[in-house]
């Protein structure tokens, strides 16, 4: 599903007029891989040591040219204050632990567009992209600080 995911989104870059370079290629294929909701810094060394030549400055103008392009969102994590970056080629949201800064996707049948349409009804807004954030506390973090349904 990966190879698909990758193609489908060269496709829209090239559709769109973007020059697929390889180094614009090599951090796709990261984002799309990896799950880990990556900082910069982590997407430059997960793969600096490729055949690709990469700078930290050809990482950030990619991820804007693939945020600006909604290919990938960006994420603030409060752990750690670096924002994080994600995949977004198949709509989904995102649990965030307020305790340790863990991002967890959460695939569902809801459908971002049918809430798209309805806030575009009921707000008047013209309505470009949909992220939605959850804030609560991981299962780990939970048992470490002692925390169950009741004590909220």
């Amino acid at each position: 599903m990966t190879d698909k995911n990758l193609e489908q989104a060269l496709d829209i870059l090239k559709d769109r007029g973007i020059r697929i370079t390889p180094q614009r290629k090599v951090i796709l294929e990261y984002l799309v891989t990896q799950h880990n909701h990556p900082s910069v810094e982590q997407i430059f060394n997960g793969i600096k040591d490729g055949s690709v030549g990469l700078g930290i400055a050809t990482v950030y103008n990619t991820l804007q040219i693939l945020v600006a392009q909604k290919l990938v969102i960006e994420l603030s994590n409060g752990d750690d204050g670096k924002m994080r970056y994600d995949y977004f080629g198949i709509p989904h949201y995102h649990a965030i632990c307020l305790n340790c800064g863990k991002i967890t996707d959460i695939f569902t049948e809801l459908t971002f567009h049918e809430a798209e349409r309805e806030a575009e009804q009921k707000s008047g807004y013209l309505i470009e992209s949909t992220h939605v954030e959850t804030h609560g506390y991981c299962p780990e973090c939970q048992i470490k600080l002692g925390l169950t349904k009741i004590n909220k």
